[in-house]
């Protein structure tokens, strides 16, 4: 018998009568203690698999609140949904199945507590052990059948449970109070002093800031930018003055805005947000400068300085379906692929619903003008704003771009690809680096628009213009991405960043191979604008003389710098395009099959739409060697030769970018492959 349980008064009688007659005798006598130490017993429970976990991740992740411009309500509703609706759904349902009687309520009881101890059971051994999948999923199930029996034999363990119920109330309380997203739902303060005038000619500021972008994926052979590749770039790096030697300060965005914003090194894990940040790029300009600002997931511009736009992120309903989302990440019997940071993608000016920028007619690549709907929309917002004013004003625009989720080809053409492709191991690291480049490719054609809209609105001439990158991000094989074993072992991509400053009236451009770090940013842009910065920075600025230490420092954590060296990084070497790429094929002999993703896009093909297949993935037979070349070609003609990596539990899986939308044709479109021996000959594969 459950600990707890009433002692049953003779047997029910049966019918409707009976189930009424039962329930008053069940709810009578002990029947509420022994329901309440069961709600108590669900509340501990729910607690350490739900709203711990998710109020931990969520308590850590400000930015995710940020990047959805949620309001405090909407994060307080959240909170209370992720606290109190799960409890309340399993214990719902323990008491309706009060309803068949005594027996059945304690059977059901030991289920749902079983249930929950197995889903912990899972939590835990995926994080203490090599565990995975199936394996671990039944382990975790005899992990919380074993609970079951054991809470019902020992009353200690009962009311073990019944105490930890404190757990989800002051879950609650670390979440608002203790926690980085603390201040973003109970701020502080209204922002810093603003800083005082040094002169009488404050130049109107246009700060563009991208995301995730390596310099050298700019580079050409030569040191220089590619011009071929990014002309819009190269044509930037010709009017301005190039900080060649620039690194961030951070490859985490939540640490390396502030830092530039603020001229400060990063000294706690503090949320991207005014209240921690009151003394900023924003509060100084504020006095003397009208603010448009464009922030994505930071909240650097308090209330009092600049509205934020409102963005169709926004909202409870994306707030709990992301949420969700990250539940089943966090209950799921084997590790995530999905790095939480891509769904911070840019949202389409199609898909927020505004006016395009104007097009551009003399553009001369393939669709350019019909693909403006794929600009983003926040970037859409900012050209629109780049119009002259009476009064200084500070144009700031933070672009998740060319940062993952990588969706664009060059031409700003969307594709299709799924969320959960590996980034390392053979083959991955070379398509994440294509991809990479492909939407670089595209981000190049955003800086053409900026620098076309600023010459038109004749802001070009007279303003400041910064661009620059938060951090870089790591090919290398083995260290991909950006943390502290990529900062180590592949600094010349994680560290250096792209950055150009005109400055009002420059005719010329020029290279500064100082070391700039990206605490220097603030103080550079606040001589510029004649502005006095009213705290102390570690920054220094571009008109003071450079640093005479070649030495850096970069920060995986906040108050931990490690030092990093070497000078302006050099390009890597450039792939070498496969021989078979960009000539023509035909029927060939077969060889066995493949099946592949995304197929039903190449039977309708609309180029204007904007998006185009411009990835393939799939599998192949299992006799097919590791390291095996795949020719994938559109229309007749190879557009990529990629490897069939190892087998992996998506099963021998190979994946390919088409970057070149000149491929495909309106309507109909033939995809054929073929396995390419050691010679010239190809072995073709039938395709389902």
């Amino acid at each position: 018998m459950a600990t707890g349980d009433p002692v049953p008064q003779g047997s029910a009688p049966t019918g409707t009568t009976g189930q009424r007659v039962g329930l008053r005798r069940w709810w009578g006598g002990d029947g509420w203690r022994a329901e309440g130490h069961r709600l108590l017993e669900i509340t501990a429970l729910v607690g350490l698999v739900i709203t711990q976990p998710l109020l931990d991740i969520l308590g850590r992740s400000p930015d995710f609140f940020l990047f959805h411009r949620a309001d405090r309500g909407e994060i307080l509703l959240l909170v209370a949904l992720v606290a109190v609706v799960p409890t309340v759904a399993v214990g719902l349902l323990g008491l309706l199945s009060g309803l068949a009687g005594t027996a059945t309520r304690r059977l059901i009881h030991s289920l749902l507590l079983g249930l929950l101890v197995a889903a912990l059971a899972v939590q835990v051994g995926r994080h203490t052990t090599p565990l995975r999948g199936v394996p671990l999923l039944l382990v975790a199930l005899a992990v919380g059948a074993a609970g079951a029996v054991a809470h019902r034999r020992w009353t200690a363990l009962a009311r073990v449970l019944r105490l930890a119920a404190v757990g989800p109330p002051l879950f609650v309380g670390l979440f608002l109070f203790a926690s980085p997203t603390g201040p973003v739902v109970l701020p502080v303060g209204d922002g810093g002093a603003a800083g005082t005038a040094t002169g009488n000619r404050h130049p109107p500021v246009v700060m563009l800031i991208l995301d995730e972008l390596p310099l050298v994926s700019l580079l050409d052979t030569d040191g220089g930018v590619d011009a071929n590749r990014f002309p819009h770039f190269a044509e930037l790096a010709a009017a301005s003055t190039w900080y060649r030697n620039a690194t961030g300060v951070s490859g985490w965005t939540p640490y390396a805005l502030p830092a530039m914003l603020t001229g400060r090194y990063p000294t706690e894990p503090s949320a991207p947000h005014y209240s921690h940040y009151p003394d900023n790029l924003f509060t100084a300009f504020g006095g003397l400068y009208d603010i448009r600002a464009e922030e994505s997931i930071t909240r650097l511009c308090p209330p009092s300085r600049c509205e934020q736009p409102v963005t169709p992120e926004q909202g409870i309903g994306v707030l709990v379906r992301e949420t969700g989302g990250l539940l089943r990440q966090v209950t799921a019997p084997y590790d995530s692929r999905i790095d939480p940071e891509d769904s911070y993608r840019e949202r389409t000016a199609e898909e927020a619903g505004i006016d395009a920028a104007e097009p551009v007619p003399t553009d001369p690549k393939f669709r350019w003008d019909s693909l403006n709907v794929n600009q983003p929309a926040r970037f859409t917002s900012f050209l629109n704003g780049l119009t002259p004013s009476s009064r200084p004003t500070l144009h700031f625009l933070h672009l998740l771009m060319p940062h993952s989720p990588w969706a664009f080809l060059p031409s700003g053409a969307r594709y299709e690809a799924p969320e959960d492709f590996p980034n390392e191991g053979d083959g991955w690291v070379d398509l994440a680096r294509a991809r990479h480049l492909a939407q670089l490719g595209y981000t190049d054609r955003l800086i053409g628009e900026t620098m076309r809209t600023l010459r038109a609105s004749g802001l070009w001439d007279e303003a400041l213009v910064v661009v620059t990158a938060d951090h870089g991000v790591s090919f290398t094989k083995g260290v991909q991405g950006r943390g502290e074993d990529a900062i180590r072992a592949a600094a010349d991509e994680v560290a250096w960043v792209p950055l150009f400053v005109k400055t009002p009236g420059q005719r010329s451009g020029q290279v500064d191979d100082r070391n700039w770090e990206h605490v220097d940013l603030l103080p550079t842009v606040a001589d510029e604008a004649a502005i006095r910065l009213p705290w102390r920075v570690d920054g220094r600025s571009a008109r003071q003389a450079p640093r005479t230490d070649a030495g850096k420092v970069f920060y995986d954590r906040p108050s931990q710098p490690m030092p990093i060296s070497g000078g302006v990084p050099a390009a890597p070497a450039p792939a070498v395009p496969h021989r078979l790429v960009g000539t023509a094929v035909g029927p060939a002999p077969t060889a066995g099959s493949a099946r592949v993703g995304g197929l039903d896009a190449f039977r309708a093909v609309d180029p204007d739409a904007g998006v185009l297949p411009g990835m393939i993935w799939g599998t192949v037979d299992d006799d097919v060697a590791d390291g095996t070349e795949l020719a994938v070609a559109v229309n007749g003609t190879v557009a990529a030769v990629v490897p069939v990596v190892a087998p992996d539990p998506g099963g021998r899986r190979f994946a390919a970018l088409l970057a070149d939308d000149r491929l495909f044709q309106a309507g109909a479109n033939r995809l054929d492959l073929y396995l390419v021996g050691d010679g010239s000959g190809l072995r073709q594969l039938s395709i389902s």
